[in-house]
């Protein structure tokens, strides 16, 4: 049979080598006792045209109770899947992913596999909770079809198919079934010539060199209507949902069940495992951005309130990394980011505090690594462990600085918030990234080493390798009013706290403004753009607004200057607070360009 078949390859291979055709990835993204969450992306390569309008179908298949980004039909036992109205396009090295909910056990299968009624060839992907090959190791080649795994697609891989060429004796061990049918047959050919020669690139995803982090915040699908499609996922790298909180038990909690788990979105359904922003960000984006991570804040400035009690003892130590391993298991995150603000004093006044904190927040990062490095062995992957850290020298003297930052893959600082209308004394720098010593303030470390640098330098200090920390940067200023036209307003007196961008009644007036607004206010004309050489931050001053109004804040220009410090310093990136900020997304731009963009 290899023999009579070997003139019907030459002419096929020869004949489509320059033609790959849209294969399928099924990823499965999360796992429970009676089904899991998985993906099916359609990945069509770089080198064919581009697939205008798809149709995916099988026989009976995997039991599915919800999927999104397709419309399904059943009949019989014919499952069919169609595209959206908006995503029938997929462009040359681009891809697009369903996702669903199945039960039962995986993998499932895909019999009689078709994609516009054309054979397709099929990589499976086990992800946490399920096949991988006990060795935790859950990768597949990228290239399913290059059996010999030398980079190309050619004779010898089309010969190992005709070996194998029958029923699979045992399925799992049958790489040439790339349609998951239980047999190579010559839909299998038909699929391995159809990527003849060159294996094609991924495609479709950004090519990460830096870390970009962005925070996320729950409340943002309310008022700011910033639902999770609107995240620009293609120019970060990881997000951090803010925030989960801390319960009475001493275990991680949800903060808000509606927006988290409960909240319905397009494709969603009742009997699903969990819906709400966790499933989008989790399941959907991820599925159609493979390189996206996402991970869970916890605490933040208004929930740090339990963090001594849980990092006080051994077992309430490991009572609260127990519950933050089982957390992102069942919700599909890549890790957890604490947000303690902060330890041994400075954050609300009815937070507990114990000069303790310092060396017990250490203790509590290395029990939350032991337990996510046993998680990652367990469910072959990877599971990261952040933290944001207080951009104030002062605080940072509560720290344990070479200590924590050996338990975490990476730091985030908070260089932002250094000046703000808390303080009507002096309108000033709130994100600068350098001194300026014209700053009239009394107290040394505000006047020389609250500014970007300054948060960074004490980490390098303790011997913290650069990679290490990512500078946060901020998509907001903060603002003055009732400031005098001196020195258009920079290090003058304030006497009232203007208002911000999402003030309501439950904040009151915040003086903090998102750069969206920012953007605004300097397009009406009533406000004139400053630039302080020193700090390397903007301001803007308007003598007729709110008695004299000061906003402190960064722009292209400035975030330029601080991408180029992190370069400088070769920094392991830019984190920023946070993404419902910047519409336009200037600042975004500024960042992935630097960092990411060719």
């Amino acid at each position: 049979m290899m023999y009579s078949l070997m003139p019907l390859i030459s002419t096929l291979a020869v004949s489509t080598a320059a033609i790959a055709n849209p294969s399928l990835v099924v990823e499965q993204s999360s796992a429970w006792e009676s089904g899991y969450n998985a993906s099916i992306s359609i990945e069509n390569p770089a080198s064919s045209p581009a697939l205008d309008g798809w149709l995916l179908q099988w026989s009976d298949g995997p039991s599915i109770e919800s999927l999104w980004n397709g419309v399904r039909t059943v009949d019989g036992g014919t499952t069919t899947v169609i595209n959206e109205s908006w995503n029938g396009t997929i462009a040359p090295g681009e891809s697009h992913s369903i996702g669903f909910t199945a039960a039962g056990s995986w993998p499932p299968s895909f019999p009689d596999l078709r994609l516009n009624g054309l054979p397709v060839s099929l990589t499976m992907i086990p992800g946490a909770g399920g096949g991988s090959d006990g060795n935790g190791d859950t990768s597949t080649p990228p290239c399913v079809q290059d059996l010999n795994a030398d980079g190309d697609v050619d004779i010898n891989d089309i010969l190992a198919l005709l070996t194998a060429w029958g029923p699979c004796s045992n399925p799992e061990d049958c790489a040439a079934d790339f349609d998951a049918n239980a047999q190579v047959d010559a839909d299998d050919l038909l699929a391995m010539i159809g990527v003849f020669g060159p294996c094609p690139d991924g495609g479709g995803d950004i090519d990460v060199d830096g870390r970009i982090v962005a925070y996320y915040i729950e409340w943002g699908i309310y008022g700011r209507d910033y639902q999770p499609s609107d995240i620009p996922v293609d120019k970060i790298t990881h997000l951090n949902y803010a925030f989960a909180n801390i319960g009475d038990d001493g275990r991680i909690a949800i903060g808000d069940p509606y927006a988290a788990i409960d909240k319905l979105y397009p494709g969603d359904s009742w009997d699903q495992p969990y819906r709400g922003t966790y499933n989008q960000i989790n399941n959907v984006l991820k599925a159609e951005h493979p390189h996206l991570k996402t991970l869970i804040s916890v605490g933040g400035w208004t929930w740090s309130g339990k963090f001594s009690d849980v990092a006080l003892t051994e077992s309430s130590r490991i009572l609260f990394a127990e519950s933050c391993v089982e957390f992102i298991r069942t919700y599909n995150f890549d890790g957890v980011d604490i947000d303690w603000e902060y330890p041994v004093c400075c954050g609300l006044s009815g937070n507990t505090y114990r000069p303790e904190d310092r060396g017990n927040y250490t203790l509590l990062l290395e029990e939350l690594r032991v337990q996510l490095d046993a998680a990652s062995e367990a469910d072959g992957r990877e599971y990261l462990l952040t933290i944001a850290s207080a951009g104030g020298v002062d605080k940072l003297l509560n720290y344990d600085l070479a200590g924590i930052a050996e338990q975490c893959d990476w730091v985030n600082t908070m260089s932002y918030d250094f000046m703000g209308a808390w303080d009507l004394s002096i309108a000033g720098h709130h994100s600068a990234l350098y001194a300026n010593p014209d700053n009239p303030s009394a107290n040394d470390d505000v006047r020389l080493h609250y500014n970007g640098a300054g948060s960074v330098q004490p980490w390098l200090d303790a011997g913290v390798e650069p990679d290490k920390l990512v500078m946060g940067v901020p998509f907001y200023g903060r603002a003055w009013g009732g400031v005098g036209n001196t020195n258009n307003g920079l290090f003058q007196s304030g006497s009232s706290v203007p208002p911000g961008t999402w003030d309501d009644w439950s904040s009151g007036v915040t003086g903090v403004n998102d750069f969206f607004e920012i953007e605004e206010m300097l397009a009406s004309g009533l406000y004139t753009r400053h630039w302080d050489d020193q700090a390397k931050v903007p301001w803007l001053y308007s003598v007729s607004q709110h008695g004299g109004h000061f906003v402190s804040y960064d722009d292209a220009e400035s975030m330029q200057y601080k991408i180029d410090y992190v370069q400088d310093l070769n920094l392991g990136g830019v984190m920023f607070w946070e993404i419902t900020g910047d519409r336009n997304e200037t600042l975004l731009n500024v960042i992935y360009e630097g960092l990411i963009a060719p």
